[in-house]
Formats: structure tokens, sequence, C-alpha cells
């Protein structure tokens, strides 16, 4: 389809779109976790382009913070969906080994 102009795309993609109601208990937390996220990766963007990679003390405790937030909303999600953290931590590692072991560990997609 070709597209004039955002005013196009505007009304065209609006075609796609539906009211999603969220009024669940697991969406604050996993809009928390990416907010977080984001903000563990820019930090970690302003050291590497404001410092050229050299993670200070100060950048350490502050990655530190973040990543604990982090932390926190991926608890809160695990918790709300039933599952605990050691089988999240469990279940990672198997399926980290099995892929290392199938020399699978690099490259893309969820069941390579």
């Amino acid at each position: 389809m070709q597209v004039d102009s955002f005013n196009d795309y505007q009304r065209e993609s609006r075609k796609t779109w539906s009211l999603i109601h969220t009024d669940h208990a697991i969406t604050y937390p996993t809009l928390g976790l990416v907010n977080e996220a984001g903000e563990v990766a820019g930090k970690v963007k302003k050291i590497f382009r404001d410092k050229n990679g050299v993670i200070s003390e100060a950048d350490r405790e502050a990655l530190k913070q973040e990543l604990g937030d982090v932390l926190w909303y991926l608890t809160q999600i695990a918790t709300e969906i039933g599952v605990s953290m050691e089988e999240v931590a469990s279940g990672n590692l198997t399926k980290l080994f099995d892929r290392l072991e199938r020399d699978a560990i690099r490259g893309d997609g969820d069941t390579r």
C-alpha cells in the first residue's frame, strides 16, 4: 500500500486497531518491567557514548538499582501467573544448556 503522508498512514493504520481491555493484574508489572529494562539500556548506552565503555562505581551502583527494579517487576509477573522464580531460573538454564549442547546457543528464534 502506498502511503503519501503520515496522515494517510494514521488513517489507514487505524483500520487495524481495536481496543484491547487490559484490566488484569499482569498489565502494570509488565509495563514496569519494560520501562525499567529501558532504563538499564539507557544507562548502558550512555556508558558507551560518554565514557568509552568504562563502568565507574557510580555507574555500577546505578545499574544495580535499575536491575533491582527489573527483578522486582519480573518477580511480580511470575507471582501473578503462579510461577516461582526458581522455576524461571531453572527453566532458563535448562533451555540454555540444551542449546549449548546442540551448538545452537547463538542465532535467533525461541525454538532453535
